[in-house]
């Protein structure tokens, strides 16, 4: 019930380019209709999780392109119905810390270094605008995405951008018994609650959230397996 989907490209620290995020929405919609699949890993090869969109893929007609299709790729990754866990092995910048956030929960190596360095090239990181002042913010996210500076992962835990920092050579181990608890819940269950989560994060005002919350909070309790 476990999927790991791993960015291979370390020749690139893992930088993803056009066929690449094509790649990476191909797999998620497979997996968002696999019944089978509980819970989603995503990691990166060797010492990188993730330098962020190939520079190149910003230049000229290829813009709206990639930041479309970039988009595409987190809206999949953030309407998916299992959990989602990052697992940041290394540097994650730009796009990279971007996945990393539209995750629903992230395990980082103590060596792991986050960054927005968008800005220093001139340009905008959109998820990173709509995911970064929910998680952390808006004082802490505008200082991230204004100022693109690097952070260490205990800094990224402190301000919720992750959940736990492991020793690095502990950090599979960690990964593994973090996604294993998940295969120990009622899947609807946490598909109902994860809908509510969401929903209810996003609603414009407490009384709709609470009226969502009520709705999927009614449907997960009649469950057979929450009955039983």
């Amino acid at each position: 019930g476990i999927v790991t989907l791993t960015l291979d490209r370390p020749e690139k620290m893992n930088a993803v380019n056009g066929p690449m995020m094509q790649e990476i929405t191909d797999a998620l919609e497979e997996i968002d209709l696999d019944e089978s699949m509980r819970v989603v890993v995503i990691t990166g090869v060797g010492n990188a999780f993730c330098a962020g969109v190939e520079v190149k893929d910003h230049l000229g007609a290829m813009v709206p392109v990639m930041m479309n299709g970039f988009e595409i790729m987190i809206r999949l990754l953030r309407r998916l119905s299992i959990p989602s866990i990052a697992v940041v092995n290394g540097v994650a910048l730009g796009g990279g810390c971007e996945l990393v956030a539209a995750c629903d929960m992230a395990i980082a190596s103590e060596k792991a270094q986050f960054a927005q360095p968008e800005i220093k090239l001139g340009g905008l990181a959109p998820a990173a605008a709509a995911l970064f002042p929910k998680i952390m913010g808006e004082k802490k996210a505008f200082e991230l995405i204004l100022l693109g500076d690097n952070i260490t992962a205990q800094v990224a835990e402190r301000i919720g951008l992750v959940n736990t920092v492991v020793p690095d050579a502990e950090l599979d181990s960690a990964a593994d018994k973090l996604a294993a608890k998940f295969i120990e819940k009622t899947p609807l269950g946490v598909k109902l609650i994860k809908e509510a989560f969401y929903q209810s994060a996003n609603a414009p005002d407490f009384s709709a959230a609470i009226r969502k919350a009520t709705e999927l909070g009614i449907k997960s309790w009649q469950t057979e397996d929450a009955q039983e």
